[in-house]
């Protein structure tokens, strides 16, 4: 769904404006690669807090409880 919903923007896009589609159809590649970092450092962020939260629940899941 979001794909169409996306293609049917650019399509409107392409009819009002066509250079600012074609920027946007260039560019959009260049800007998936500079977020691609921070969707890493995002991810290794969530799985130190979710080691962290093991971590700390580690002592009441030895002693029997079960939440």
């Amino acid at each position: 769904m979001k794909t169409l919903l996306v293609l049917s923007v650019w399509l409107f896009l392409l009819v009002v404006c066509w250079p600012v589609a074609i920027v946007a159809l260039i560019l959009w590649p260049v800007v998936w690669l500079l977020s691609l970092p921070l969707a890493l450092i995002g991810i290794s962020v969530a799985a130190l807090l979710a080691f962290i939260r093991v971590l700390l629940f580690l002592p009441a899941r030895l002693l029997g409880y079960r939440g």
